[in-house]
């Protein structure tokens, strides 16, 4: 696998990043994702749920693969408008409020207004706050300040912002020059970035696939539910690309692709995980198997779901994950290494 195609991972997944889209919010998300894969050259559907089903070809044998990734990032949603003109916000998905203090937000109205804010711990002035530093942070201390002119209630609500509107993190997002790639929800544009680099693979080099091939950029995975459903006929075998978990008590690094043997759902399918090891070792890529202590993952839900599937979950090494997180160019060429592995192109 080509570095050109490493790199052109990276810059889909920061063209990715630059749009909001925390779970229930994904439709701008997927409207980019739908005009990339399509020119491209390949067929695309979205699904009533709102996710993006992707046609990479290949002979329709009954088994067919499923890639499940998944463009839906944390975020949190207008609970309170304040008295105060401030705003008591819930998360969406695992959206923690230690990380999120100190964040620059933005609050998007239903009629299409963007306010810029920031969350910030109730009383947040630490030479006025004598208990600033004891303080448990949680989402009924931490609120989110609007940067406009309002002191009450009806301020807000004059500036159209309502209970139910999406507040969306800044992903502060950039490359260094040593390869490291740093930005919030990398967990999992990051994948989605490889899912685009891997068709312009597939187009630049004309290959036809040996067996059929789908691609399901789900939009609910952050809680729970992205890849319950839109699993295409005659797919055998479904295997989520996400995040590898990079931690205390486990093997991977953010320069290699995590293989998963089991998470908190419990054991991926043993056939399908030894299959990925082979196929990195063909490849000559790095790679670690983990077990994940605190992880679920798209392909959990489908099987969930009742789908009669083969399963596995790969994905390059993240650092901090649902924080500000950290990968590396090589944990992505890794995992490109490994997926061509396994597709035997």
């Amino acid at each position: 696998m080509e570095d050109k195609y490493v790199e052109l991972a990276v810059n889909k997944t920061l063209e990715l990043l630059a749009i909001d889209s925390p779970t229930g919010y994904c439709k701008k998300a997927i409207s980019y994702l739908k005009d990339e894969f399509e020119k491209i050259g390949f067929e695309t559907k979205i699904t009533n749920k709102g996710g993006l089903l992707v046609d990479f070809g290949g002979q329709d044998d009954g088994n067919g693969l499923l890639f499940e990734t998944h463009v839906d990032t944390l975020g949190a949603m207008v609970s309170e408008i304040k008295s105060n003109g401030r705003l008591k916000i819930t998360n969406l998905g695992g959206m923690n409020a230690n990380n999120a203090e100190g964040e620059n937000v933005r609050i998007i109205t239903r009629d299409g207004k963007i306010y810029e804010g920031t969350a910030q711990l109730v009383n947040a002035s630490i030479h006025v706050n004598g208990q600033y530093n004891d303080t448990k942070r949680n989402w009924d201390n931490v609120e989110v300040v609007i940067d406009e002119l309002v002191k009450n209630k009806q301020d807000v609500k004059d500036l159209s912002i309502e209970v139910g509107d999406i507040v969306c993190f800044e992903p502060r997002s950039r490359v260094s020059s040593s390869g490291y790639i740093k930005s919030r929800f990398l967990d999992d544009k990051l994948s989605v970035g490889m899912l685009v680099a891997l068709a312009h693979y597939l187009a630049d080099k004309h290959i036809k696939l040996s067996r059929k091939v789908y691609g399901h950029v789900t939009v609910f995975e952050e809680v729970g539910h992205g890849g319950s459903g839109s699993v295409p006929e005659g797919v055998s075998e479904a295997i989520s690309i996400d995040m590898g978990c990079v931690g205390e008590g486990l093997n991977c690094s953010e320069t290699e692709v995590s293989i998963c043997a089991k998470d908190s759902g419990g054991p991926y399918s043993y056939d399908v995980v030894s299959k990925l090891i082979e196929a990195a070792k063909k490849e000559n890529a790095k790679y670690c198997v983990d077990v994940y202590p605190h992880y679920g993952s798209d392909v959990e839900a489908t099987v969930a779901a009742g789908a009669d599937v083969a399963f596995g979950l790969i994905g390059s090494g993240v650092y901090a994950s649902h924080g500000y997180e950290r990968s590396h160019k090589e944990g992505v060429k890794n995992t490109l290494k490994l997926i061509k592995g396994y597709l035997n192109i």
